[in-house]
């Protein structure tokens, strides 16, 4: 049984080592000893969100806190490829489904989008409720598969922002393809992602860090008119396979199969 997991807000010090005491208090603190019911003698991991895991055994318990001593670090290395899912808002918290399923299995960082046809809408005085309630799902998310990076939610972009943000020049970072997932595409995703892949390869080795993004519309679907605006603007089309999947289960389903050709699936 692989152990309990707790994130630190402020990440682990980069001179954390072996030996040292770490402190969980606060809300995360609260979770461990009061929620998870953690006791002294007990291994736990420490994940720093940034890479590092701390393989701890906890030392003694508090009412709201614990105090765990370092047996052993472990670094990750940060992906080959980054892997952005823009996932349209959505009614009945397919959306959050959709997340929750991709923080556990890979994604990078999490685009909200406010899409034409998406009924939940974040007005001004919501977006930022609606984001944080998005980052609460990354964040246990990550504490459930035992991940050691914390996914990056950004603020919700309407369709004419996430264009104009597709149109902007890369000058300085890696080369970069949107993938808009469509039933009436003709391209496979995996072709698409291939082609995006062999075109990276031959490129320039310090160019920087390749990054795909795939977008998923609503429960509606995603009108002409934004396809248009968006593959004007660079994106390209691709159908995920012949079925029409809900907006809870297609970036999910599409980020298994990219992170396979990407060939990152086992990383």
């Amino acid at each position: 049984m692989s152990n309990q997991a707790f994130l630190l807000d402020d990440g682990l010090p980069a001179s954390a080592a072996p030996g040292d005491a770490v402190v969980i208090d606060g809300p995360e603190g609260h979770h461990a000893v009061t929620v998870k019911r953690v006791r002294p003698g007990e291994q736990i991991d420490v994940l720093s969100g940034t890479g590092t895991r701390a393989v701890c055994t906890v030392r003694e318990t508090a009412k709201a806190s614990l105090t765990a001593i370092i047996d052993r670090i472990e670094r990750e290395d940060e992906p080959p490829v980054e892997l952005v899912l823009v996932q349209a808002l959505a009614k009945g918290d397919r959306d959050l489904q959709a997340v929750e399923a991709a923080v556990e299995l890979g994604i990078d960082a999490i685009q909200p989008w406010q899409s034409d046809r998406s009924v939940v809408r974040w007005a001004a005085a919501k977006a930022d409720k609606g984001r944080a309630k998005w980052a609460a799902t990354v964040r246990a998310a990550v504490k459930q598969s035992r991940r050691t990076r914390l996914p990056e939610v950004a603020s919700v972009m309407t369709t004419q922002q996430l264009a104009a943000r597709l149109a902007q020049p890369k000058t300085q970072d890696g080369p970069e393809v949107a993938i808009i997932l469509h039933e009436s595409a003709t391209e496979p995703l995996s072709a698409v992602v291939r082609n995006f892949m062999d075109e990276v390869a031959a490129g320039d080795p310090a160019a920087g860090r390749p990054r795909i993004l795939l977008l998923v519309g609503p429960e509606g679907g995603i009108a002409d008119a934004e396809i248009s605006r968006l593959t004007e603007a660079g994106a390209q089309t691709a159908v995920l396979g012949r079925h029409v999947l809900r907006a809870s289960t297609a970036g999910p389903a599409a980020l298994v199969i990219t992170r396979h050709i990407a060939g990152v699936l086992d990383r």
